[in-house]
């Protein structure tokens, strides 16, 4: 997270994650591999899914057993296209099963489930997860954990892509959408290649 509550990242499908594997493996540091259960809820009395693009999502994870619970609200361009950064939310979760009640009880309904093996490496100012999940495929997520508070999103993610291409991935295809959407939506999805 590069400032606080702000998350500046990309999502990918990569023509060839070997490369960039073997390149996290001699130069970053391995942070683990996860699975990670997400499920995602929207209020009833303010549908999340009502508008697009969606900019909402609130998140319960069950990651191996660690809970948290995140509000991601993204930023567009007036085109619709995502802008690469969103306000985000985060906190640990005792009970997950707890939180799910309470959850109901304010009228949170479950709207999609998101079942990911993730492996995470830290690469200079990067985190780098590469993803399996299922149903969708892999994927490989690059997210800006700097310093920097005057970051320039559009820029940094300029340079994910770069970065990307430069370790031999190949064709590289742009959501800008994330993983609920692609389940619930996939014919509305619109891809950039890069």
């Amino acid at each position: 997270m590069a400032h606080k509550n702000i998350e500046i990242e990309i999502q990918v499908n990569v023509e060839n994650a070997k490369p960039l594997m073997a390149f996290l493996e001699k130069n970053g540091v391995f942070k683990g591999e996860k699975r990670q259960v997400d499920e995602y809820f929207s209020p009833a009395h303010r549908d999340f899914l009502a508008k697009r693009p969606v900019s909402e999502w609130l998140r319960l994870r069950d990651a191996d057993g660690k809970y948290s619970m995140t509000y991601k609200n993204w930023h567009y361009d007036k085109k619709g296209k995502s802008m690469e950064f969103c306000d985000e939310v985060e906190t640990n979760v005792e009970s997950i099963e707890q939180t799910r009640k309470i959850f109901s009880a304010l009228n949170l309904k479950s709207i999609a489930l998101v079942d990911k093996v993730r492996k995470t490496w830290t690469y200079k100012e990067y985190e780098i997860a590469v993803d399996s999940v299922k149903t969708l495929g892999d994927f490989v997520e690059v997210e800006y954990i700097g310093n920097d508070e005057n970051v320039d999103p559009e820029k940094v993610t300029g340079e994910m892509v770069a970065f990307l291409k430069k370790v031999g991935c190949g064709k590289i295809t742009r959501n800008y959408v994330g993983y609920p959407f692609l389940m619930l939506f996939p014919d509305e999805v619109k891809y950039e290649t890069q």
